[in-house]
């Protein structure tokens, strides 16, 4: 399924911690579908903070004003559940207890009957030449594949926007480099906006809108 109009506007965003130091003072961005927004800087400068806050997550420690709007529909009082933003973590998160097509049916939307559930979710592997993954456990399949098996996870909760809080950090080189394109290509085929956090120059597609910290 593509979505062709989703775009992601964040509108005189402040945050600030909890003695008041301003972390991020009036950031104002638009990003379009299939677009990537990339944010580095040192850490602990609000970036990964900034992400949990588009999200909708609880922050103790922050205050946070300004507005966030997913295809002109503001999202600051919509609970997470209902933001429809994907989030890819630097840790896989797959549910231990669960093989690998069952962490990926577990994603589906909620109108999803139960008895396509497993179909979907064997499909989307067969479409990425992972069926071979289906009825492993997590702790049996590579760091790469559970990364992949992530990203296809997110992708068929079908999210509207897609927030990456360094997804690629924990790969080596070689396979970093190949699921980094994997996912831009996914991102694209999905028409999907993107803000991602990272600390490697690397990590940026080409024509991607950066931003530097301090914003």
């Amino acid at each position: 399924m593509k979505h062709n109009m989703n775009n992601l506007t964040i509108t005189n965003l402040n945050l600030q911690d909890k003695h008041g130091k301003k972390l991020i003072s009036n950031l104002n961005v638009e990003i379009k579908a299939g677009e990537v927004l990339s944010l580095m800087g040192p850490s602990g400068c609000g970036k990964s903070t900034l992400l949990h806050a588009i999200a909708g997550h609880p922050l103790n420690d922050f205050s946070v004003t300004g507005d966030v709007s997913l295809n002109g529909k503001s999202l600051n009082s919509t609970p997470v559940e209902e933001r429809n933003i994907g989030f890819l973590f630097q840790d896989d998160l797959l549910f231990p207890h669960l093989n690998v097509w069952q962490n990926l049916a577990f994603s589906l939307p909620d109108s999803v009957k139960k008895k396509d559930r497993k179909e979907q979710a064997l499909l989307a592997l067969k479409q990425q030449n992972l069926i071979d993954l289906a009825d492993k456990n997590p702790s049996q399949i590579s760091g790469g594949q559970r990364a992949r098996i992530s990203m296809i996870r997110m992708l068929l909760a079908k999210p509207c926007a897609v927030l990456l809080d360094e997804p690629f950090n924990k790969l080596d080189q070689q396979l970093r480099q190949e699921f980094r394109q994997w996912v831009f290509d996914l991102i694209k085929q999905n028409s999907l906006p993107v803000l991602m956090v990272t600390h490697d120059q690397e990590d940026i597609p080409l024509n991607s809108q950066t931003i530097i910290w301090p914003v």
